[in-house]
């Protein structure tokens, strides 16, 4: 379904991201492997060229304009075209994840600044490239959070926490998102969301059994459970839809 399609993918070399990058592969695209830890985001592109097909791991801050400008004008020149970005890195600040009483207000602006406001300068700077080659798709990462209330119980006996910086920033991709889509609705340029549910990564027992209670038949989610909705995303099955958010999270909404 991703034929061809050139595909640039933020924090490319994360769990997200690693498992996004192979399934592109997979689907016969050529992932673009962009990530702050660069040695890791080559050992992702040499494991996927090993099956004898295409990748291209290059390093990425995304909150320096100058660099992902770089990265745009290194893979129109390498590859001719961009197909898509997926806004999928994951920068915090340096005091990020901390309870809601101990959180201070440079902690939050930092946090914010670094993770939306990347999303935002990738977002605009990939836009303008997609607006002069005539066609061009984003994708944005965001969180059931973005949408639903924290359900803190989740997090009870646990050191674990919902934090706030979280929950306003993927509220805010998902406006952004928004914004960007009505921005270049005449543009052939489109730009969507994708909201999953918990990701499994070795969290407490006790939280993911209270977690998996309030879903279905899977709870927390598998990097490749997403799978499905992303191709649906970066493929022309979509090529009609944008401004919109799509959620996976196996009925942890309802």
């Amino acid at each position: 379904m991703l034929n061809e399609k050139v595909i640039v993918v933020t924090g490319g070399a994360g769990l997200l991201g690693t498992a996004l990058c192979r399934h592109i592969a997979t689907e016969g695209g050529i992932p673009v492997i962009a990530d702050l830890d660069f040695d890791s985001a080559e050992k992702v592109s040499m494991e996927i060229q090993s099956n004898n097909v295409a990748a291209h791991a290059v390093f990425l801050d995304i909150t320096n304009g100058v660099q992902v400008e770089q990265v745009i004008s290194g893979v129109l020149d390498r590859f001719g075209r961009i197909d898509a970005v997926v806004n999928n890195a994951y920068p915090r600040g340096k005091n990020y994840g901390r309870k809601l009483e101990k959180v201070e207000y440079g902690d939050f602006c930092e946090s914010l600044s670094l993770h939306l406001g990347g999303y935002f300068l990738a977002s605009q700077k990939f836009a303008a490239a997609f607006k002069g080659q005539g066609h061009g798709n984003i994708v944005n990462i965001t969180s059931i959070y973005g949408l639903f209330a924290p359900r803190f119980e989740l997090y009870e006996g646990t050191s674990m926490t919902m934090p706030v910086e979280y929950a306003a920033i993927k509220a805010g991709v998902i406006q952004l998102t928004r914004y960007f889509a009505q921005y270049y609705r005449t543009a052939g340029v489109r730009c969507n969301a994708l909201a999953p549910g918990g990701i499994r990564d070795n969290q407490p027992a006790e939280f993911m059994t209270k977690y998996d209670s309030m879903c279905g038949t899977k709870g927390l989610l598998d990097a490749m459970d997403l799978m499905g909705a992303m191709t649906f995303l970066l493929s022309d099955k979509s090529k009609f839809m944008t401004g919109q958010t799509l959620v996976v999270d196996d009925g942890w909404s309802l």
